[in-house]
């Protein structure tokens, strides 16, 4: 297996993708790229039943920009949610047959986010990022079929993310070549150390909500994925939601081959370009449920251990010296600070 994947691998070189893309996605035929699929989302476009119920967070926060700034006002680091802002569906209480339902259904929710008039730079610029990642997992399906691909997942906000960027380009891809999904979508979860209680609920909440097959691994991760290419050899290139801000991913591209001693399989980045704005603006934009501890202040989320609230978003309760509240996560904006939270990053 590793053979063969090592010569599908040599036809092509990450640096060509990656210039070929990001010329495609300068170019007015990008626009067309995804014509068909709107126009499908707009034939559907009225009120179904089972719609899911309107987000009860801090509606006056469901935004983390201004109508001026890309960043948004800022206030002691912190920014300033618009006066009003847009009301935003949660998918919290979506429940979905099977995985085309799913894919269906949040192909519908991204592309009504597309077709909707951006507010602030900042929701114009996560609308661009959205068209180009939609791209990339649309090339993804074409250089590689379902059938050996797969998905890194975690839980954490990055591949969530991706997830619904994946699931969204499925019913694309599916509905443009007339193939059927499979009955679950091939996904990988490699358990960090001592893991919250609510990351290991959530992960397997969502992967059961969006059908995902996951194969759990508790390995660091070289020797994880080495397990898991040995126990589906198939599998030739794994979606990882690495931004790059990242560690390790200042100079990745959209397609990356592993290297270095690496189990052999490409790497593919499709949200590598985002901000650490960007992924919270789509996330509240397109009403995407998450990990509640991002709302308790984690902004990083790793074990037990190493992770703690982000002290950027403590904010000290009056009258009670040794209390600290934290604002959500989504209400950080510098990548730079995203780190804080964890054990040699404060």
């Amino acid at each position: 297996m590793l053979t063969s994947l090592r010569s599908a691998v040599g036809k092509w070189s990450s640096d060509n993708i990656l210039r070929s893309h990001r010329a495609r996605a300068t170019s007015a035929s990008q626009k067309g790229r995804f014509s068909a699929c709107q126009q499908q989302h707009q034939q559907r476009s009225q009120p179904q039943p089972g719609m899911p119920s309107v987000y009860t967070g801090d509606e006056a926060s469901s935004s983390v920009t201004s109508n001026n700034n890309v960043h948004g006002k800022m206030s002691n680091g912190h920014v300033v949610p618009p006066a009003k802002a847009t009301q935003v569906k949660n998918d919290k209480d979506d429940v979905y047959q099977d995985l085309a339902e799913a894919c269906r259904n949040v192909h519908d929710r991204v592309y009504e986010f597309l077709e909707r008039k951006p507010r602030s730079e900042r929701i114009e610029q996560v609308q661009r990022m959205t068209r180009e990642s939609l791209g990339v997992i649309e090339e993804a399906l074409e250089k590689f079929s379902l059938d050996h691909l797969s998905f890194s997942y975690n839980g954490g906000k990055d591949c969530l993310v991706l997830l619904i960027l994946y699931l969204a380009a499925l019913h694309t891809h599916s509905t443009k070549s007339s193939i059927s999904l499979p009955p679950t979508l091939r996904s990988v979860y490699i358990v960090t150390p001592n893991p919250f209680p609510a990351v290991t609920t959530f992960v397997h909440s969502s992967a059961t909500k969006y059908h995902l097959s996951l194969s759990q691994y508790h390995k660091p991760m070289r020797e994880a994925f080495a397990s898991y290419l040995a126990d589906t050899p198939s599998v030739q290139a794994i979606f990882v939601g690495t931004r790059r801000t990242d560690p390790h991913g200042a100079k990745l591209t959209f397609f990356d081959p592993t290297d270095g001693g690496w189990p052999a399989f490409v790497r593919i980045h499709p949200v590598i370009d985002w901000h650490y704005a960007d992924i919270w603006s789509f996330i509240k934009e397109v009403g995407v449920e998450y990990c509640e501890l991002y709302d308790m202040g984690y902004t990083s989320l790793g074990g037990t251990d190493d992770t703690h609230p982000n002290p950027a978003l403590a904010l000290k309760t009056k009258g009670a010296e040794d209390v600290v509240r934290y604002r959500p996560a989504y209400e950080l904006v510098e990548d730079d600070a995203e780190r804080l939270g964890r054990d040699g990053k404060r």
